[in-house]
């Protein structure tokens, strides 16, 4: 539970949780598990020459069975998908049935692959109790085509083409169909499914809604025997019956859809039954395997071929249906409604007939069903409510929910076993032999069939290392079990390389990742601990332990001359440097990178951090806390590092800046002045000890004296600060020291280098007019800044690090700021913006950038979000302007989202800056003032919600709508009351506590809330 004080009051979706962590009930069993983009991913690749993109593209999807999973719209499956619920749809004018979310491969787009459709992540909840998924489909032909002959034709040097470029929105003809998913009160295994379907255009229109079933096809590689092929088929007009060996028998039971208008008849569902196995005549002209094929549906359906599903009503996939055709279709502002449930028993319905009779049939309630979703709604409002109790604007708190809401969406099933994959199967024809040197033939132990936290599920449908650590950040807030578990799994045996390094990403397992996942580990289980009052030291000491492997392989394998300056290639920054980082330079020599450098010291101070606390507990840990102490000594030393006589250094003090360096052996190496993220990274460095920890461990205490009295020289020479205590008597290690971070600062927070309206960039705008250059053999290498999407290739190009706004490095640099002010305190201040004459101390700033951040979302006096790119339609449309879309990275001068648009991976850490600064973010555009900003607070009422907002909906039996229902009672008892009321109280206290300290002059953000700093790191 979240805990806002001593009381203690669990709301229905804090105890589905605990239920599930307990193991009393697995409500996490099912979940939005499906991918939205299976084909194009290198597990699906068999091809000799390593293109995924072409062995298995879109146009194959609808065909062409899958190995190692599945994709759909909205999918929902239990956790190792072998039961796939997910939706199509079609509009009478489409070619193909819409199935699955179109996008461009990475060759067809000008900035690499790019989904092009539009979708929102609405809710969710972390049981996945109630889940709500919005797409946006056009009533007119999809512009496949034209999509892919556009964005063909553009140059890296101009915006991609997408969907609403295309004008097929225009007077809006298109449907919001909204879907819906809610669990059952009391038994995880009953989930139930409401589509509904808004016509939004002037006419009226005919729409297709075609729920699915499938079964993940395991059976035709060979593995199973042929009693275990699951199978589905019919048990009536409404019902259908699906057995598999692993899940057991579950139901499929429909409920027909009201008519559109008054006048019109109710829509029963045809269920249509095919396998889900390849069309090899189609794809391959060759005879098919089995009589039914995956692409049954749509040839039935789209083709008219009648043949195409079996008359028998059973296969391993299962369709239902609905047709809304009659007429013209659903009228302007009408609406279709499907509901269905997948169980494992069949849900009776009582009733009076036309006579007064009670009759019992097999049915579905819709009353009951409604009323269903709107509980599961009411208690995901409350859920999210104790997650965040603090006044903040309606706009800012419904981007934090979707930001949440993204996250839990992003969940997906992944699955690869290396020996099956690079060996093929017994029942297929055997890969190239040349396809097991192509990539990831080193990562023969790999054996992953799990849920895991995904960067974006259409265009990042796979895990990446770093990635995964700040995902861990929000997920910890709602989530801290499955937060910790994506952190435990990457480091188990079947991840993790015997020599220690952690997998990075499916196209190249053994590139290198910024070494994060200490830092994530540490951080995740203190927000536990301060949200939940819970310390999970056996995930903490787990973790750790094989964090002590990796942090061995990173001095092994990435500091060549042992000297503890790194390598490390990319370092997930793609093209931030001017030569490819991962492979061999064209001058010769090594690269000695700050960024490396920064990420080793950072990884040192984290393990430390780790190990002191594992000291409370059991007192070896002190030990290895003095080695990580020792060893960031001279990593921070290696930073400035003396060679003979002679000194070199990542840091230019004429420049005031960390370059990396290209060295060529000897005293000597020729720094690149490039002024990017590189140069800031050393700022992570950075702890704070306190001086109870020092009593509390007097022999690493002990330790720390006698190294810094007797190796002064290491010591002193570019540590921050050894000797002296900072506010609170704290000591601090650092690589920055006091001249440096002033001097680090004041290029970072200039607005005409990297501070921008909306963050910090990740190259300086002084490289606009200063381009860095270097002549290599005839060969000119290039950097200048370049604010939205990548004008290189390199990495593929679909990303882009020499100008724009990541918020994970944001994030960063946003707590090393907190950090370095929990030693410096009120009294060191920096001019912020720098030349704007305004002061802040190092608190302030970090807030600054925060709201800075935020403010890429949130609204501006005139209804514009800076991520919308100025588009009247997002902006303005009613339809359109509460949703947002969650990008990879933001243009470095106007905030536009750019990259993948649903990357809720790491930007979803927005949901943490709202929760920690959002109740005195001003709005874009106006004036710092948050004391004054958050006045409006205190002539609110606080109240949490307590009306169930319920929506009007078509029913069959009754005219009566929920909104206008008398009959509705709370559940509650007069216990369950009184807690509540407990908590509130509770609540209430801790929340005008906080906005006190806001509002007071000496406790309010604007002057010096200390306190409230260090609780954005979670260490109170």
């Amino acid at each position: 539970m979240v805990k806002h004080g001593n009381h203690e009051y669990l709301c229905a979706e804090e105890k589905r949780l605990k239920e599930d962590r307990e193991r009393k009930k697995y409500w996490k069993k099912w979940g939005p598990y499906l991918s939205e983009r299976q084909w194009g991913t290198v597990r699906e690749d068999y091809s000799a020459n390593g293109d995924a993109w072409a062995h298995f593209g879109f146009d194959q999807a609808k065909s062409r069975a899958y190995r190692w999973g599945e994709d759909g719209i909205a999918g929902v499956s239990d956790s190792h998908a072998l039961q796939c619920v997910s939706f199509a749809f079609w509009n009478e004018k489409d070619d193909i049935l819409k199935e699955r979310l179109f996008g461009l491969g990475n060759p067809e787009g000008n900035h690499g692959e790019s989904i092009k459709e539009i979708h929102y992540y609405l809710d969710n909840t972390p049981t996945h109790s109630y889940m709500k998924y919005l797409y946006k489909y056009p009533q007119s032909k999809f512009p496949y085509e034209e999509i892919r002959k556009e964005n063909r034709e553009r140059s890296r040097d101009v915006p991609e083409y997408n969907i609403l470029d295309t004008g097929i929105f225009k007077d809006d003809r298109y449907w919001d169909i909204y879907i819906e998913t809610a669990k059952d009160t009391e038994d995880p295994d009953e989930i139930l499914f409401r589509v509904t379907a808004y016509n939004r255009g002037p006419e009226a229109a005919p729409l297709h809604i075609i729920p699915q079933i499938t079964f993940r096809n395991t059976w035709a590689w060979g593995y199973e025997t042929d009693d275990k092929k699951p199978s589905i088929e019919a048990q009536g007009e409404f019902i259908a019956k699906s057995k598999h060996w692993k899940i057991g028998e579950r139901i499929m039971q429909l409920s027909p859809s009201p008519g559109v208008t008054p006048d019109s008849s109710d829509v029963h569902p045809n269920m249509l039954f095919t396998d889900n196995d390849t069309n090899l005549q189609a794809l391959y002209g060759v005879d098919n395997k089995t009589e039914y094929t995956k692409d049954g549906f749509h040839r039935h359906i789209v083709d008219g071929e009648k043949d195409a599903v079996n008359p028998a009503k059973k296969g391993t996939k299962v369709a239902a249906w609905y047709a809304f055709e009659e007429g013209d279709g659903i009228p302007p502002g009408g609406c279709a409604v499907v509901r269905f449930k997948l169980s494992t028993k069949v849900e009776k319905r009582t009733f009076t007939d036309e006579r007064g009779a009670v009759q019992t049939d097999e049915g579905i309630d819709e009353e009951i069903f409604d009323d269903m979703f709107e509980l599961r709604r009411y208690e995901a409002d409350e859920f999210y409510w104790r997650i965040s109790p603090l006044p903040m604007t309606e706009d800012l708190r419904n981007i934090q929910r979707q930001a949440f809401s993204g996250m839990l969406w992003t969940k997906q099933f992944y699955h690869m076993i290396w020996e099956q994959w690079a060996n093929g199967d017994p029942n297929q024809p055997p890969p190239p032999p040349e396809r097991k040197n192509i990539r990831n033939d080193k990562w023969r132990h790999m054996y992953l069939d799990d849920i895991l936290s995904m960067p974006d599920c259409w265009e990042y449908p796979f895990f990446a290392a770093w990635d995964t650590a700040f995902h861990c950040i929000p997920l910890a807030m709602v989530d801290p079990e499955f937060a910790k578990k994506q952190l435990d799994v990457l480091t188990r045996e079947w991840y993790m390389h015997p020599n220690g390094q952690i997998p990075a990403y499916e196209w190249n397992y053994g590139d290198v990742n910024p070494p994060v996942h200490a830092w994530a580990t540490f951080r995740i289980f203190k927000i536990e601990r301060k949200m939940y009052g819970r310390e999970d030291l056996d995930f903490l000491e787990r973790v750790f332990q094989k964090l002590l492997l990796n942090f061995t392989w990173w001095v092994n394998r990435k500091d060549s001359e042992g000297k503890n300056v790194f390598e490390g290639g990319f370092l997930g920054l793609d093209n931030i440097g001017i030569f490819n980082r991962s492979e061999e330079l064209p001058t010769g020599g090594v690269l000695e990178q700050a960024d490396s450098t920064g990420w080793m010291a950072f990884y040192c101070l984290n393990m430390l951090n780790i190990a002191l606390e594992l000291a409370k507990h059991r007192r070896i840990y002190e030990d290895i806390a003095s080695k990580f102490f020792e060893h960031f000594i001279f990593i921070s030393d290696a930073m400035t590092y003396r060679d003979g006589e002679k000194e070199r250094s990542l840091w230019n003090d004429t420049d005031g800046f960390y370059y990396d360096a290209i060295s060529h052996g000897g005293p000597s190496s020729q720094q690149m002045h490039v002024k990017s993220l590189v140069g800031l990274i050393p700022l992570f460095a950075v702890l704070t000890l306190e001086p109870e920890v020092l009593k509390k461990f007097p022999s690493f205490t002990k330790r720390m004296d006698w190294f810094i009295d007797n190796r002064t020289d290491v010591a002193e020479r570019n540590i921050a600060s050894m000797k002296r205590r900072g506010k609170g008597d704290r000591l601090l290690l650092a690589l920055v020291s006091k001249d440096k971070l002033k001097k680090i600062l004041k290029k970072m927070l200039d607005e005409d280098e990297f501070l921008s309206p909306y963050g910090i960039r990740s190259l300086s705008k002084y490289h606009e007019k200063n381009p860095y250059t270097m002549n290599v053999n005839g060969t000119e290498f290039r950097v200048d800044y370049v604010p939205g999407d990548s004008n290189s290739a390199m990495f593929g190009g679909n990303s882009n690090w020499r100008g724009p706004i990541w918020l994970c490095v944001n994030f960063l640099l946003i707590e090393s700021l907190l950090r370095f002010h929990m030693f410096y305190g009120s009294k060191f201040k920096v001019e912020c913006p720098t030349g704007s004459g305004d002061y802040m101390h190092l608190g302030q700033v970090a807030e600054e950038i925060q709201h800075r951040l935020q403010h890429i979302f949130a609204r501006d006096d005139y209804g514009r979000r800076a991520c919308n790119a100025g588009l009247d339609t997002l902006d303005h449309d009613p339809h359109w302007r509460d949703h947002v879309f969650f990008h990879e990275f933001f243009h470095g001068d106007d905030g536009r989202g750019l990259g993948a648009s649903h990357q809720t991976g790491w930007t979803g850490l927005i949901a943490k800056m709202i929760h920690d600064s959002g109740v005195n973010c001003r709005l874009p555009h106006t004036p710092r003032t948050p004391g004054s900003a958050a006045a409006h607070y205190f002539d609110d009422i606080f109240s949490r919600v307590t009306k169930k907002p319920q929506p009007f909906l078509g029913r069959r039996h009754s005219t009566r709508s929920i909104d206008v229902r008398s009959d509705w009672t709370e559940d509650d008892d007069e216990e369950e009351r009184k807690a509540r009321e407990r908590d509130d109280e509770e609540v209430l206290e801790y929340v005008n506590h906080r906005l006190k300290r806001v509002m007071s002059v000496s406790g309010s953000a604007a002057e010096d809330s200390d306190n409230d700093f260090e609780e954005q790191l979670d260490e109170n």
